[in-house]
């Protein structure tokens, strides 16, 4: 079976010439999925990792569009559509220069197994453009939009695709995509999620993927017999996940000490909370501006074109993007001593930095299990639309927590039943666990439904 999937690994490789992402994210689910192709030689029979390494349907388009100059611009759009045997697609648009094939391959690819761990019935897909945001004014924002989903509309569907926001789609661009679809299809229906509550929207939406992360944390710690009270917690990013994973790490007793962005990172020892809190708030939601004003009104230490993982922590918990824990970061987490290492954004450890961990016996929350309560209140948010409901704040962060509590208890019985634990035989290999419970979900529903 070793040979199976190293061949499978090769022809995908192949096939997909100059897309590392997607190889990446491919070689980490396929390497892991040894111990349950041994014990149900049927997917190898039925071609399942051969037709698992393939999407359904991918989609590239020209967005032409006007600036406030009058002035033509044109970008690329993109959705792929992975795999849809458990639910119609669901998975975000991103908007950011650094978008292309490869970066939506493997965010589709990881967000098929995210949406499986969540047992909300939803396929993985993903999306987006190399537009930037940053810098535009709002009508140009509109336009783009608008431009975007004229192209993207015959694609998605409530029943179909579901798309939400991810980096550079916030409430804004959400609230034009979906005022374009109503206005083209003349239905007012659940297609896009992350919309705002006062039309069609569901609380807790901004937050769930920052309080999920963090719910899977505690989850995980509590294996250890230990809790997020008193813990030096550090995070990249200052986004949407990175400022609402501080707030519950606040509300259960952490002490948040980094936060950075694409120019730098922070360094503040004694937390990020009460009224530098709310600053971040005003600073990244309102203004727009740039983790260095926070070093400078409150005289923290600020590193310019640096990551921050370079400080004693308990535990590292990165928000930001693919790969922003390298083998030399990882080196310097493991010398400060942290326990617990959980991916607040997709894929942002490298397989030699994950391994690294692994080895030492630190708790790594991957990110499909780890980040899932962002598409799960998503989920939550097309179950509202569907009964015309809008729940509770408190009933949405109820059941999301529940959902992340299941997440971590499937991943963690899963790697046991696999016999896929760390060194002390006691804490589970959250990877091994997480693929295999993801993966073979989404196997079955295929085997079932035949050839398609």
């Amino acid at each position: 079976m070793e040979k199976y999937i190293q061949d499978v690994i090769q022809h995908m490789r192949l096939k997909n010439p100059s897309q590392p992402e997607f190889h990446q994210a491919a070689e980490e689910v396929l390497t892991s999925l040894l111990p349950a192709l041994e014990k149900h030689p049927e997917l190898k029979e039925k071609k399942i990792l051969e037709r698992v390494v393939e999407p359904e349907r991918q989609v590239i388009f020209k967005v032409a569009w006007m600036n406030d100059q009058d002035e033509i611009q044109v970008n690329r759009g993109f959705r792929v559509q992975w795999n849809s045997a458990i639910g119609p697609y669901k998975g975000g648009l991103r908007f950011h220069p650094s978008v292309t094939l490869s970066i939506m391959k493997f965010l589709a690819f990881e967000q098929t197994f995210k949406n499986s761990l969540t047992s909300l019935a939803m396929g993985g897909a993903k999306g987006g453009s190399d537009f930037d945001p940053k810098g535009k004014s709002d009508g140009e924002i509109m336009r783009f939009c608008q431009e975007f989903m004229t192209e993207l509309y015959r694609h998605i569907g409530e029943q179909t695709d579901i798309p939400a926001g991810d980096i550079g789609v916030g409430a804004r661009e959400i609230g034009y995509l979906f005022g374009q679809y109503r206005k083209i299809q003349n239905k007012f229906v659940g297609v896009l999620t992350g919309k705002g509550v006062e039309w069609g929207g569901s609380f807790i939406r901004p937050e769930a993927t920052g309080y999920g992360a963090t719910y899977f944390l505690d989850e995980m710690l509590s294996v250890r017999g230990e809790g997020i009270k008193g813990k030096r917690v550090a995070i990249s990013g200052s986004g949407n996940v990175a400022q609402y994973a501080v707030e519950k790490v606040n509300q259960l007793g952490g002490i948040v000490v980094t936060l950075s962005d694409s120019n730098g990172a922070i360094h503040d020892p004694d937390g990020v909370k009460d009224e530098k809190f709310e600053y971040l708030l005003d600073l990244k939601q309102v203004r727009r501006g740039r983790i260095k004003e926070y070093a400078e009104e409150f005289n923290v230490d600020y590193f310019k074109n640096s990551r921050p993982w370079d400080v004693d922590c308990d535990i590292a918990f990165p928000c930001a993007t693919q790969n922003e824990i390298d083998k030399h970061d990882a080196k310097q987490l493991i010398d400060s001593g942290i326990i617990a290492v959980v991916e607040g954004a997709n894929m942002p450890t490298t397989l030699e930095a994950t391994e690294m961990f692994l080895e030492q016996g630190i708790s790594f929350g991957p990110g499909k299990a780890a980040n899932a309560g962002g598409v799960a209140c998503s989920g939550l948010e097309m179950a509202q639309n569907s009964m015309r409901l809008t729940w509770s704040p408190s009933e949405v962060d109820a059941r999301l927590r529940e959902i992340m509590k299941n997440i971590h208890l499937l991943a963690k019985e899963t790697a046991q039943k696999y016999d896929a634990t760390l060194s002390d035989g006691r804490i589970p290999n959250y990877v091994v666990g997480a693929n295999i419970s993801g993966f073979t979900k989404v196997a079955r529903a295929m085997i079932a439904q035949g050839l398609f």
